[in-house]
């Protein structure tokens, strides 16, 4: 596969994932697919995130170099295609790290701590104070990653908002520094999907949590998850009217299932009564099964070649690397560091 692409856009995307296990649902329906409609409207770089996987799993580094090649089989197996997306990898571009330097001497401990994903997720983890050094700085190391590759729209949700305004005051500072415009500041593509809950319905779906399907999830693990889903507790029998809020059936439904007319007669049989909560699960999984069987199949196919996977990552990190140190180059000369 040739890994340049093979005509430039009027718009730089970045993204990317931390390459901490296979991609699931939640990423499929709320960026993976866009990403796919993206690529051919916009310039888009992905961004295997390997070092900012090791800022919470340094005590076990397997768990990320062990899944790099599952998170590019995962990108290719839904349609992104390297001839039109760079697909890179984080710690193959050293340009990253000394951004990441430069930018962490124009921050100041108090302005991380204000920043709200941080303190969330810093909450989740039960980090506390023995927060890993690289994990609470991490806002400066996607600073560095965005504009790197003179990003201009960031896909995210809204929980990372956040994160891009930080970028743009490291943007905003370093530009005032120089006494002209060196670096782009982003905005945001928010994804129109709403978060996809967990298969339990209780937690944020987690790639460590056992409460997700992987987009790779075999017929058994498909299935063992939809009968174990949770739906209206209060809907005892059939001849019972349920309840679709908070009905996790019904949400993986309405994100996946194609007939969007048949969906809604199905609520509206739920809610009248008359609907077991076996066929509504029946009918998500054939749903599921029919939709992940091309993937996952495909996946299996680039699993076996894992040569080509290789290829795809060194092509891509080798344009990546490129347009990264013209970026560090500027940077560095604002300090005075280009020497020689």
């Amino acid at each position: 596969m040739k890994q340049t692409p093979s005509f430039r856009k009027s718009e730089i995307i970045l993204t990317g994932d931390r390459a901490t296990g296979p991609l699931h649902l939640g990423h499929y329906v709320g960026s993976l697919k866009q990403r796919v409609s993206l690529q051919s409207v916009y310039e888009q770089t992905i961004l295997v995130a390997d070092m900012q996987g090791l800022t919470d799993n340094a005590h076990n580094p397997t768990k990320v170099s062990s899944n790099i090649l599952n998170v590019v089989a995962d990108y290719l197996s839904v349609g992104i295609d390297p001839s039109q997306t760079t697909i890179c990898l984080q710690s193959q571009l050293p340009a990253l790290a000394e951004l990441t330097m430069y930018y962490s001497n124009l921050v100041s401990i108090a302005r991380l701590e204000r920043n709200p994903t941080v303190k969330s997720e810093i909450k989740s983890k039960g980090f506390e104070r023995s927060i890993p050094t690289g994990f609470f700085t991490y806002p400066i190391s996607q600073a560095a990653d965005i504009t790197a590759f003179k990003a201009t729209l960031i896909p995210v949700g809204d929980d990372q908002l956040p994160m891009l305004e930080q970028t743009n005051e490291i943007v905003r500072k370093v530009n005032n520094l120089a006494g002209k415009k060196i670096l782009e500041e982003c905005r945001p593509l928010l994804s129109k999907t709403s978060r996809l809950p967990s298969t339990d319905g209780k937690n944020k779906m987690s790639k460590s949590m056992g409460n997700a399907i992987n987009i790779g999830a075999s017929e058994k693990q498909i299935s063992k998850a939809v009968k174990a889903m949770y739906t209206d507790p209060g809907h005892l029998k059939i001849d019972d009217p349920g309840q679709i809020e908070g009905n996790i059936v019904f949400t993986y439904l309405d994100a996946f299932h194609p007939d969007r007319q048949y969906v809604d007669g199905l609520k509206s049989h739920y809610q009248q009564g008359g609907l077991g909560d076996g066929t509504i699960k029946k009918i998500l999984e054939e749903c599921l099964q029919e939709m992940l069987r091309p993937i996952r199949n495909k996946r299996t196919e680039y699993l076996n070649d894992k040569a080509q996977l290789i290829n795809i990552l060194k092509q891509g990190s080798a344009l990546a690397r490129e347009n990264s140190e013209k970026v560090l180059f500027d940077v560095r000369g604002i300090f005075g560091l280009n020497i020689f």
